[in-house]
């Protein structure tokens, strides 16, 4: 099979919450990109594939809180594909510096920073 994706993936756990329609369910994250992640499919998950809804991310030892609009893009057993659809600025910030010290490339970063337009 093969590999489609365009920004690097970087294993990253981190407990978060993801947020639709005021219902908050806690997850962790997997693994996670610039474009999005791969969560852990949350308990009483009954949210549709295309859905909107937030990511709230919160980097341990510290007090920083990402949050990034999403897409639920597939589900495959217990876990979740999203798609970041609007990212803040200070998000991407910590977003873009968690995956240079991830990957220890920040031309590539920079390169798939541009990419996403």
């Amino acid at each position: 099979m093969k590999n489609k994706r365009r920004f690097s993936r970087v294993h990253f756990e981190c407990d978060s919450v993801l947020v639709v329609d005021q219902q908050r369910f806690p997850t962790q994250i997997a693994d996670i990109s610039l474009k999005g992640a791969l969560v852990n499919k949350p308990d009483d998950w009954t949210v549709k594939i295309g859905a909107s809804a937030v990511l709230e991310m919160r980097l341990l030892g510290s007090d920083i809180l990402l949050r990034m609009q999403l897409e639920i893009a597939h589900e495959k057993d217990d876990r979740l594909g999203i798609r970041f659809v609007s990212i803040d600025l200070e998000s991407i910030s910590h977003l873009r510096r968690l995956m240079e010290l991830n990957l220890g490339d920040s031309e590539l970063i920079e390169r798939e920073l541009t990419a996403l337009g």
